[in-house]
Parts: structure tokens; C-alpha cells; sequence
């Protein structure tokens, strides 16, 4: 069995038990430990999650030897890691709020670390593993309304800030406690927005990921004129799109067969999917 799970945005200062909540995605890997051949994280496990210059990373991670700024992590850690022993593939997508890992956490929890979106087979169904953040359809935001048009570029604009070496390289310096202290505040306002209003679906016709993986199976032109398709990816032969970041739960099928599945999220409604050996795709809810 492979499972899949994203956007748990572990230690986000807008949960009202952020040690429950990270002891109930640690039971739910515990569950999928019984018969997992893989485990995909697809981006936004933690709430923030930077590796300083200062901080040393252990083999393994026990408590006392993880970084004073990831030891609230430790419950999920040293469970990544006792998977990982096992033998079993953990994959760690890098989301918009875990973007900043520079090997620390590959080498306390052994799992593999993807900076980009991957078809990977599994099962006999090819998959396309993404996080989500980034895939904007050719054309889509030119058709926008102005306000919203804004807000995506001045979102597209901060993601090449958090992306881009030199920046990276300058908040390393930065000491652990001021960098944790202004990343979590940032992300709480998001979350606290989020819990006041949940973001709703758009319809298939205005889903950012939806309509990027009709794109890529050649089921829209792109729509701006003298504008190739992307070639991030080669369609047709997908059978499923997976992504996190928008935070709802989705499984549609397209016209060529494909599905695009999106995850949701766990920390609100705590779903996640699992592909069998049949390579049938299934969306769940732990409770």
C-alpha cells in the first residue's frame, strides 16, 4: 500500500493543541506502518520548518540531540525515522511553509527529499506527486479579476523570494529564535484566515491544479495566444494527479481518464489517500 498525505502544518501557533495534533498524525503513520511499501508527504507537513546555519542535525533523531528549534518535532521524527528503518520509502515533497530543509531533516529521518513536482509509478499507475504551489496554467491569471490578479503575482513573486539561493543563504544567519519567531507568526495569520473561512472548491472550470493537469493531458489550449503547453510534464499517460496546498478534498476524473486527486488537509479535516495493489486510489478521513 502507498499513502499519501499533506498540509498537516505541524506547530502552527493557530491550533489550540499543537501536541494533539501532531500526536494524531504520529498515530496515523503508526497505522499505515503496518503495511505501507511507501509514504508520501506532499509538502506543508510543518507549519515552518527552517534549517539554521547554527543547528546541527543528528543521525538520529533523539530528543535531546535534535536542534532546540525542531525538538517540539521530535514525536514525528523519531517515528519518520522508525519507518525508514523498517525499510519502508518515506518521500518528503518541500511545500510553501517547509521549503527551507538544506539535508537536516533527510539525515535525522532518512526520508527523500523531492524540491519538485515527480511522476513516479507506483502499483502499475503512473502518478504525478506534487505539492501544488507554483503549477499555474498557462493564461490563468490574465483572465483574473485585477484584485485577485495581485494577490496571485505578489504570492508568485514571494515564492521566488523563498526559493531564490541568496535569500535562503541570508536567513540562514539569521539566530534560530528571531527566524522561528517572525516564520510561525507569518504562517499563523494564514491559518487563523483559514479557520475563520475555509477556502472553498472553485469548480472545475477555475481550479488553478485542475485546470494545469488538463493542460498537461492536452485537454485545454493554453489561453494566451503564442504560448506553447508546458513540458513540466508529458501527457496523456497519467492516471493520477496528486497534489496538497488548497486545502480541499478533491477526486475528479478528466475526460482522458486521468483523475486529479487533491488531498485536502490534516489539520482540519485529516484526510489523506492510499493506492492498493490494484492501483486503485482511495480518499480517507482518520478519526
Amino acid at each position: 500500500m502507498y499513502y499519501f498525505i499533506s498540509d498537516a502544518h505541524l506547530g502552527s501557533r493557530a491550533m489550540t493543541n499543537p501536541e494533539e495534533h501532531q500526536q494524531k498524525l504520529v498515530n496515523l503513520l503508526r497505522v499505515m506502518e503496518d503495511d505501507a511499501a511507501g509514504v508520501f508527504l506532499l509538502g506543508d507537513i510543518f507549519d515552518f520548518w527552517y534549517e539554521y546555519l547554527w543547528e546541527c542535525y543528528p543521525a538520529k533523531p533523539e530528543t535531546d540531540a535534535i536542534p532546540r528549534s525542531k525538538r517540539f518535532f521530535a514525536p514525528v521524527l523519531q517515528q519518520l525515522r522508525r519507518m525508514t528503518d523498517k525499510g519502508i520509502e518515506v518521500h518528503f515533497f518541500i511545500g510553501n511553509h517547509d521549503i527551507w530543509t538544506f539535508g537536516g531533516l533527510a539525515r535525522m529521518t532518512g526520508v527523500t527529499v523531492h524540491r519538485r513536482g515527480e511522476e513516479i509509478t507506483l502499483n502499475g499507475k503512473r502518478c504525478y506527486l506534487a505539492h501544488g504551489d507554483g503549477l499555474v496554467p498557462s493564461g490563468y491569471i490574465d483572465a483574473l479579476p485585477k484584485a485577485i490578479k495581485r494577490r496571485i503575482k505578489r504570492f508568485i513573486f514571494l515564492r521566488s523570494v523563498f526559493h531564490h539561493p541568496a535569500a535562503q543563504a541570508l536567513f540562514r544567519l539569521v539566530p534560530p529564535a528571531l527566524g522561528d519567531a517572525f516564520g510561525y507568526e507569518w504562517a499563523k495569520r494564514s491559518r487563523l484566515k483559514e479557520l475563520a473561512n475555509p477556502f472553498p472548491y472553485k469548480g472545475e472550470n477555475r481550479e488553478e491544479l485542475v485546470l494545469w493537469a488538463k493542460e498537461q493531458e492536452g485537454l485545454c489550449a493554453p489561453r494566451t495566444e503564442n504560448r506553447e503547453p508546458r513540458t513540466e510534464h508529458r501527457a496523456p499517460s497519467t492516471d493520477y494527479y496528486i497534489f496538497g496546498h488548497r486545502h480541499i478534498e478533491l477526486d475528479l476524473q478528466l475526460a482522458s481518464k486521468s483523475r486529479v486527486v487533491i488531498l485536502g488537509d490534516f489539520f482540519r479535516q485529516f484526510t489523506y489517500a492510499s493506492l492498493d495493489a490494484d492501483g486503485g486510489l482511495m480518499l480517507s478521513v482518520f478519526e
